[in-house]
């Protein structure tokens, strides 16, 4: 592997700044990178997150002048395709980019299915892809050369929930290794390496797994589950299901009566659980990849903070995190084009493996899978249709509330059962 010599180190994107300063007039050229993202189909909300993620990106970077490679300036832009959400679709398009449009430089698709399909194609003709939203671990197992993940993996989202459990065994009237849990994943391999991952935590501390349902593709009904829960009650209950596992989760719990000590989640965010369930949803545990309470900054954005506020600015919403470790896909070409100072694939390839780039997203490095191994996850709490960062404690915002409150959601409003 090219390793980007020692005097270049951190020549990052603070640099596009002094550099552009020198540059002079309008920018005539223009970097096109190709994304296949879910317009429509299974994956479409978050489809639509990662594409405006990529494009508030692509604006503030050319609000700075773009790009100087060689002494010519460039602007960033961005040849979507509709995937449908489907991998065989995608597939087919990014062979449309790369082989017809002539596509250098790829940004990945919404998904871990739909990335992995992608995987050999930019593999076969040896163009880099920076992605976002491909967390399962499989993905960096294979031996690719070309994928470079901003974010980190499914084995970890929710890691942090059994972490807590764990600490706070007490507060649930058990020692560690006498916790239950349940767990409820969607069949798919991005559910089911979250699976797999909070596995290995809850066997390093000994406790004991009552219930292990993986539930089908297109999470609409969980009511035998929670049939289960309500039978065995354990302390625990772990689901990973996407937005509509989440939604379905929380509904259905709500409506079933359903009380567990401790409930943890992927996707809350990007379903809006809090916001559209906030009383169902109370003291819920949710895995993000970012918060933009953290205090993480960098040349382009500034602040975590600062990058929401503009991303609300502009798109009248709250960023989840997948539109976060979006923007940070395209940053990661901003910096790994200005170090290359080339247009040829391969220079860009091996400046993106020697990344060290402090990001409003947190910080990214990759090991030579590809994998960012420099950001960790976080947990947050819903707390009155507010997500709060409780975990890790270094980020912390608020401790954990341990047990949730024994109460349902009764008529818009908590009660005591």
């Amino acid at each position: 592997m090219r390793r980007v010599p020692v005097w270049l180190q951190g020549f990052g994107l603070a640099v596009i700044l002094t550099m552009l300063a020198t540059g002079g007039g309008a920018a005539d050229e223009v970097i096109t990178l190709g994304a296949a993202v879910s317009d429509t189909g299974k994956y479409a909300l978050n489809g639509a997150n990662t594409r405006n993620g990529y494009d508030l990106a692509v604006d503030a970077i050319n609000a700075k002048g773009g790009i100087d490679i060689g002494g010519k300036r460039y602007k960033l832009a961005i040849r979507y395709y509709d995937d449908e959400s489907t991998p065989a679709r995608g597939t087919e398009l990014a062979e449309r980019l790369i082989k017809q449009d002539g596509v250098k430089f790829m940004l990945g698709p919404y998904s871990s299915g739909l990335t992995k399909a992608i995987l050999p194609v930019v593999e076969k003709y040896r163009v880099p892809m920076v992605e976002g939203n491909g967390a399962a671990r499989e993905l960096f197992t294979k031996g690719y050369h070309y994928i470079f993940a901003v974010l980190s993996t499914s084995d970890q989202y929710l890691s942090s929930a059994i972490e807590l459990a764990a600490e706070n065994a007490q507060k649930l009237g058990k020692a560690p290794s006498s916790i239950t849990v349940a767990l409820a994943m969607e069949n798919d391999a991005f559910a089911q390496d979250v699976r797999a991952g909070v596995l290995d935590d809850i066997n390093r501390h000994g406790m004991k797994v009552v219930i292990d349902d993986q539930l089908p593709l297109e999470l609409n009904d969980m009511s035998v589950t929670l049939a289960k829960v309500k039978a065995l009650k354990p302390d625990l209950l772990v689901i990973s299901g996407h937005e509509k596992g989440a939604m379905t989760a929380v509904t259905q719990i709500k409506a079933l009566k359903v009380y567990v000590p401790m409930l943890a989640l992927t996707h809350c965010d990007s379903a809006q659980i809090a916001e559209k369930l906030a009383e169902a949803s109370e003291y819920a545990f949710c895995a993000g990849q970012w918060h933009q309470s953290l205090s993480y900054r960098d040349e382009v954005f500034g602040s975590a903070a600062d990058f929401a506020n503009r991303f609300k600015a502009k798109f009248g919403y709250e960023p989840a995190y997948q539109v976060a470790q979006s923007a940070a896909a395209v940053l990661i070409y901003a910096d790994a084009l200005v170090r290359a100072q080339s247009l040829e694939p391969e220079k860009v390839r091996d400046a993106i493996a020697a990344a060290d780039l402090p990001t409003f997203f947190g910080r990214i490095k990759f090991d030579e899978t590809g994998k960012n191994v420099a950001k960790p996850m976080v947990l947050t709490q819903v707390r009155h249709g507010k997500y709060v960062v409780v975990a890790p404690k270094e980020w912390a915002a608020d401790t954990p509330v341990i047990p949730r409150p024994r109460a349902i959601a009764v008529d818009g409003a908590l009660s005591p059962l």
